[in-house]
Order: C-alpha cells, then structure tokens, then sequence
C-alpha cells in the first residue's frame, strides 16, 4: 500500500512516514497543496489512500481544497483529514466533502494511525473484491444490487476459485448458464475451456459416447476414434446444464468419471485420467426426485459439495431497473440510438409477474427497444408486443344495464368507469399496469379517475 502525506510539517510528515515504513507499506509526502494536487493528477494510480492536512500556509489553497478536488476527480483514493485545530465545524465539512476519517494532531499516537491505516486498508481491500466481482458479473450480465444477487456475487466468488463442485439451482430463465461461465472466469481454469454438456438433447443411446468418446469400431457407425465431451474439457470446466433431466438409467455413468476423474472410451478398456472441474444446473428439485427414485443420491452429493441458488425475478423487483438499463446501453451502442424507458414504463415492468425470469424480460427489452419508433418507450409500447399471458388483459363487461333517460356521453361515461374500475381489480389497483392494460397514459387514467371518482385504494390487497 502506497500512502501519500500532504502537510506543510517536515518534521510531523517525517514522524507519519517512519511509522508507516514501519509496517512495510511506502509514502510519499507533499508540503504544499499544489504540490499534492499536481501528484495526484501524476500518479493517483498509484496511491492507495492520503493523509492531507486542513491547515495550509497557502494564500489560497486549503487542505479542504485538495480534499474537494481529490473526491471528485479520483473518488477511489480513501482520504483521512489531519488537523491541529480539531473544531467540530471543520470535521462536519471534511466529512460532507467526502473524508472517509477525521483526526486531531493533538489526538494522533503511533497506534492510533495504524489503526487508521489498517482500517483503511481492510474498506479498501473489500472495495476492491466488490469492484472485481462487479465487474465479473457484469461482464457475465448477471445485474443487480439486492441482497439476494449480492449473495450470489459472493459465493461465485468463494466458490469459483475452489476446485469443488458446484450445483445451481433456480427456475427456468434465472441465469444459471451465466452464472456458470461467471464461475468459469474466476476459477484458477479460466484459461482453458469450459464445455457445456446440454443434457437433455443427447440421446441416449448416444451418451456415453457424446460424454466419453469411443474407439473406431466400437459401433457399425465408429468410422474412426472420437473425443468425448470430458476430455474436451481436460484441465478446464465441464458445466453439465439441465442435470436434472437426466434419465434415471444413465446417472451412473457419470459417478466414477466425478469421482475418480477418469473416463473409459466406449469400446475401449483403457482407463484415461481427466483433470476437469464440474458445474452442473438444474430447474429441478432434486431431493424431490430423489425421494420419488428419479434421481440418485450418491449423484447429487457428488454434484453438490457446493450449490448457488439464483431467485426468481419476482423476488429482486428492484434490480428490473438496472437490468432494463444495461439492456437499453446495449442496444443504443449496437444501433446508435438515444432510447429510454419513462418513468411509468419502469414502474409498469417492475409489476408484471415474470413468470419466464430475466430470460423474458430481456426478450421484451429487445422487441420493445428495436419496434419503437420513438426515442421514449412508454407503457403502451410494451403493452404492444407482449404476450397476453404476461400482461393478463382483462375482460371487458359483457352486461350493463343502461339507464333510458341516460345520454349517449353518460352511456359512454359508465362504459368507461366500469372498464377503469374492472381493470384496476385485476391489476390490484397499480395504476401503471390498469393505464397500459387500457391503452392510455397514466395522467389520462389518473384524470378520469378523478372524473369519475374513483377510490384506487379500495382495489389495492391490503
């Protein structure tokens, strides 16, 4: 660790540095603010976190200053004010500018600073294993900030850079084939391959060849010696997707080769050693299939020693935004376009059921995105292109009783407040799905709301 100190005391600066050489990181030290600020324009790269002093002798440069200026233009770099005045205003502004500590010179003992230091150290660490995983999710397009993704994030994390093997679980269209490769590219195997084995499109009279290779010969059809799919992934990942579809007969062929690592070409009696880790996926319970004898236990606990569990979108609302504005980013870089959702829209996506997961809401993104002719998509839009069975459209009244000395506008007007109230019971009284279900705004809903004095509240569930 590399920590600059910025303060206009030789001999206070000299002290600081003895005790942080002392613990084996480096320093560098800056007496004036302009010094420090042309530093950390040179190489903020290289700076783990400043020591900066508020009390400058500078005409018009303060440690306030550098503090505002470091903030903004290199936010990474962790900054712990040092003062010899200590008034509680100062420490207020320092931390309002972005100070992540506050210490009094008067107050400063060797072991007060590395406990500083160490604290420091450990926020930085962690911010940057948050930063990499991040990154390495969003690489993958796994999106989402709700504690149920960032317990994800973690344990690909903790998992993928072990040699065990790992289950993924979750409904169909959760992500279980990113979280593999995610898995994959933060393993110690990320150099070699991974090789996914689509489970339920091998036949089954095909699958101990597909998996393991045979020799020429070993059917009418072995014109010549082939590679399975394990030693394909020799010294990489071998991600067995859908395992639960697996026929119950078949299963046990696969124990020896987890096992043991080792594999027997079909038709040949030589036994050849893989190095190969597997991930496998299902949509299944199995435990379920276990106890009803569709599924092999010795199997599962082989395939289990470690399991991530990927939550149905409807259990992560939250994170719908962020996933439709790394759709929408993708699409304006591919197309060169300005497109947006409105306000309305997001909430309008935030509500539907999702029975399909990520998988459906990112191909409603896609048709919505590329057959709007507006830079804008609104509710309306969406409304447009998806199924029925996602937006639910409700029945129109078939009987109304029509009152003879009625106009035809009151007619209509009944017309149109018992639609409004039929579809606000069906969408639970959400506003945004009964405006896109009718085919109008929400501020023309909300008005003939208002017209017809209608109580939203009574069609919400309490």
């Amino acid at each position: 660790m590399n920590i600059l100190i910025a303060d206009d005391n030789r001999e206070f600066c000299t002290t600081l540095a003895d005790i942080i050489t002392s613990e084996g990181w480096t320093c560098d030290i800056c007496n004036d603010p302009e010094e420090a600020l042309n530093y950390l324009t040179r190489k903020h790269a290289s700076i783990s976190m400043m020591l900066l002093d508020i009390e400058f002798n500078h005409p018009t440069l303060t440690g306030l200053d550098v503090l505002a200026q470091s903030v903004r233009r290199y936010p990474r770099i962790p900054v712990v004010m040092i003062t010899g005045v200590g008034t509680i205003e100062t420490a207020v502004r320092a931390t309002q500018l972005g100070a992540s500590n506050f210490i009094p010179k008067s107050s400063i003992s060797e072991e007060k600073l590395k406990e500083v230091l160490y604290t420091a150290m450990e926020r930085i660490n962690t911010q940057s294993a948050h930063a990499e995983m991040d990154e390495v999710m969003r690489v993958n397009g796994l999106i989402g900030v709700s504690k149920a993704m960032r317990t994800v994030a973690d344990n690909i994390y903790r998992y993928g850079r072990t040699e065990l093997s790992v289950l993924i679980t979750g409904e169909t269209g959760t992500g279980k084939k990113l979280v593999a490769r995610a898995l994959h590219s933060v393993s110690r195997r990320a150099a070699n391959k991974i090789v996914t084995v689509d489970i339920p499109n091998i036949p089954a009279t095909l699958f101990q060849s597909e998996l393991f290779g045979h020799v020429k010969g070993a059917f009418s059809d072995a014109r010549e010696d082939k590679t399975g799919l394990f030693q394909q992934a020799d010294k990489g990942t071998l991600f067995l997707d859908e395992i639960g579809d697996l026929p119950t007969e078949l299963q046990p062929n696969l124990l020896l080769p987890i096992e043991e690592k080792t594999v027997r070409r079909l038709g040949s009696v030589q036994q050849e050693r893989i190095n190969v880790r597997v991930i496998s996926a299902t949509d299944k319970n199995l435990l379920e299939a276990i106890k009803e004898g569709r599924f092999r236990e010795q199997l599962y606990h082989r395939l289990r020693e470690c399991e991530i569990h990927l939550p149905p979108l409807r259990e992560r609302r939250e994170d719908i935004p962020l996933i439709m504005e790394y759709y929408v980013q993708k699409h304006n870089e591919e197309m060169d376009e300005q497109k947006f959702f409105h306000a309305a829209a997001v909430e309008f996506l935030q509500e539907l059921p999702w029975r399909g997961n990520v998988r459906e809401l990112a191909n409603i993104l896609r048709v919505v995105l590329q057959t709007t002719l507006t830079d804008c998509v609104e509710i309306a839009d969406i409304s447009r292109v998806a199924p029925p069975t996602l937006v639910d459209i409700p029945a129109t009244p078939t009987e109304v009783m029509f009152d003879s000395t009625n106009t035809l506008r009151d007619d209509v007007d009944l017309l149109n407040k018992m639609k409004i109230q039929d579809t606000l019971q069906k969408c639970n009284g959400n506003v945004s799905k009964a405006s896109a279900l009718l085919g109008i705004s929400r501020e023309t809903l909300h008005n003939r709301i208002k017209k017809y004095d209608i109580d939203v509240q009574q069609y919400r569930k309490k």
